[in-house]
């Protein structure tokens, strides 16, 4: 019998993936976002109830050994305006209660970096708040900070997991695969690893992938598929077609011209901050942290190395660890990069979830 797994604020199912590529079921799912949920159902099952947990009966979930999720982080980032009022910031006392009902031997819970350092109204840590709470319901819990580069994943993304097991049950996290420098383990993946054996974009995004792999990483992502799609050539203004050209890999707002500088370029050259915005990648390296806007140059370094555009929606999801068979549904344009740029790494999600399987064997 297949482990049980309740999935809370389960987005397009990066979480979920690795979960289930490591033998467990999702027996039950919810995302508020419709746009998720179809994405979720087209690619990883149709058991996902498309509503506000906030408006869902707690006592209709059903129980299950492992509970996984990833609340909203909005209220916790450091690309937000970190306001503990924001309801979203709320969400994961939500998760709590739900843990508290169904009282799985072990719980996953994913947020960004900024959770650890986050206070509520009062001032008080919420992190040593939240941990707290769990104990007192019976759960020992864990934290610790993955960097998805560590675990194959060719990108630095930094989030914050909290393990929480009952029982007696002991769960570890993962030990890094990779490293930077790859002295004792596996060097870091690169974007070219990643991406570089994709054709130049096209305007409906389906491509023929020819024989030639220049990695073991592409190998494993293409999963025996001879074409894949969501290739789509970016859109980009004249301006920004005039500025990319300037910008080196590596290199940043700081390579582009005054002559085509605007008032924000010229501000950011004065205060010499966030050096990643206008950034073009470096082939060499892991990409920098996905955000939700990995379409636009002017928010994070989402240039291609070689060719002068923006990354396509399909080279989000390599560097996320998505399978090439994998597609996004989206009722809008952003829609389908908010949905890529907000997942957990499949890959990452699969080696928490090879650990969390061990100890529910050994229990």
């Amino acid at each position: 019998m297949k482990m049980r797994v309740v999935s809370l604020f389960s987005g397009c199912g990066g979480l979920d993936m690795g979960f289930i590529k490591e033998g467990f079921s999702i027996i039950w799912a919810n995302d508020i976002e419709n746009n998720c949920c179809e994405t979720y159902k087209e690619n990883i099952s149709e058991k996902i109830l498309c509503k506000n947990i906030l408006d869902v009966d707690i006592g209709a979930i059903p129980n299950a050994e492992v509970v996984i999720g990833g609340p909203p982080c909005q209220g916790f980032s450091g690309l937000g305006k970190r306001d503990p009022r924001d309801i979203r910031s709320k969400l994961v006392w939500t998760y709590l209660k739900i843990i508290e009902k169904i009282k799985p031997k072990i719980f996953l819970l994913e947020n960004v970096v900024g959770l650890k350092s986050a206070r509520d109204e009062d001032g008080k840590e919420i992190l040593k708040e939240l941990i707290g709470k769990f104990k007192d319901i019976g759960y020992e819990v864990s934290y610790k900070i993955l960097n998805a580069a560590d675990y194959g994943v060719p990108q630095r993304r930094k989030r914050i997991f909290l393990i929480g097991s009952r029982g007696g049950i002991n769960v570890s996290f993962p030990n890094p695969s990779h490293s930077e420098k790859g002295i004792d383990s596996k060097k870091w993946v690169s974007v070219f690893e990643a991406i570089s054996d994709l054709p130049e974009p096209t305007e409906d995004g389906v491509v023929s992938l020819e024989n030639n792999v220049f990695s073991k990483y592409q190998k494993w992502i293409r999963d025996s598929k001879n074409k894949t799609s969501q290739h789509i050539t970016p859109r980009i203004s004249n301006l920004e077609k005039e500025i990319i050209p300037k910008i080196p890999p590596g290199g940043n707002y700081k390579n582009i011209p005054d002559r085509l500088s605007t008032i924000r370029i010229k501000k950011l050259k004065e205060l010499g901050r966030r050096t990643t915005l206008y950034g073009r990648l470096l082939p060499d390296r892991p990409s920098y942290t996905l955000t939700t806007f990995f379409n636009r140059i002017v928010i994070g370094c989402n240039i291609h190395y070689k060719q002068n555009r923006t990354l396509t929606l399909r080279e989000g999801m390599r560097l996320q660890s998505f399978p090439d068979s994998f597609n996004v549904i989206s009722s809008t344009k952003q829609g389908y990069y908010v949905q890529i740029g907000n997942a957990v790494p499949p890959l990452l999600s699969r080696k928490i979830a090879r650990e969390i399987k061990k100890a529910l064997i050994f229990s």
